[in-house]
């Protein structure tokens, strides 16, 4: 069996941060992304993905990522249910990410987190991510030139 989605969309807010009882960060927000296909109207629709992502991934992600920012979210599709306010049973479908990938740089030139190519692919390995690291602070150097790429 394979529950496999990759999503890539502009941000409609920023992140929502939260933390579980345990202390565990979880982060949701919702990924725009057009169809591949115009409607009759001869105008593209729009379907809204919500996405979470926990642990040191979900603090990355709100740190970093903002409204309009456009991101790769890769991960499982979830259908949950749980019973609103009016005691009504209710189905959701989100994406369980467990990388996101920054494809754009931040409007203020901000590349606190992002390679010199403007991308960061945030998965298992951002669980040890660590900017004082000072190995990594190469590979986050603005020093670098065409000249240093290996293609």
């Amino acid at each position: 069996m394979l529950n496999h989605m990759v999503v890539i969309g502009r941000l409609c807010a920023d992140p929502e941060l939260r933390y579980t009882q345990s202390g565990t960060p979880v982060a949701s927000f919702t990924l725009a992304v057009d169809r591949a296909y115009k409607a009759a109207s001869g105008e593209r629709e729009t379907d809204f993905i919500p996405v979470v992502v926990w642990q040191k991934l979900a603090e990355i992600v709100a740190q970093h990522l903002k409204k309009g920012r456009l991101a790769a979210a890769v991960g499982r599709l979830q259908i949950r249910s749980y019973e609103n306010k009016e005691g009504q049973k209710v189905r959701m479908a989100e994406l369980v990410a467990s990388e996101v990938q920054f494809l754009d740089r931040a409007p203020s030139g901000d590349l606190s987190g992002l390679s010199p190519a403007g991308q960061t692919n945030l998965g298992p390995a951002a669980q040890s991510f660590d900017r004082d690291d000072p190995f990594a602070k190469d590979a986050f150097s603005d020093d670098l030139t065409e000249d240093d790429l290996p293609f």
